[in-house]
């Protein structure tokens, strides 16, 4: 199972911007492993959403149980992942 779910939605709008957002729930943790689990999304998604992301879409990344103990490269395969089929 991985670490976070991805979300992404068409806006329809004409602009070719894409946005992105994070989440988090309360059932992950406290404050702090909370924010850490947004750290590492935050920085995943910069890393691959300019080349592997969908034009003019809404990204939404939330961060699920077991993400935080994640290798972060297990987590950079499985977003690359779920962006070729996002994008298929």
């Amino acid at each position: 199972m991985p670490g976070f779910v991805l979300l992404v939605r068409e806006r329809g709008d004409g602009s070719a911007a894409m946005r992105v957002g994070f989440t988090v729930t309360k059932k992950i943790g406290n404050a702090v492993v909370r924010n850490r689990m947004k750290r590492r999304l935050r920085a995943l998604a910069r890393e691959l959403l300019p080349q592997g992301g969908v034009a003019g879409a809404d990204h939404i990344l939330i961060g699920r149980n077991g993400g935080i103990e994640r290798d972060y490269d297990a987590l950079r395969r499985e977003l690359a992942k779920a962006l070729r089929k996002a994008a298929a």
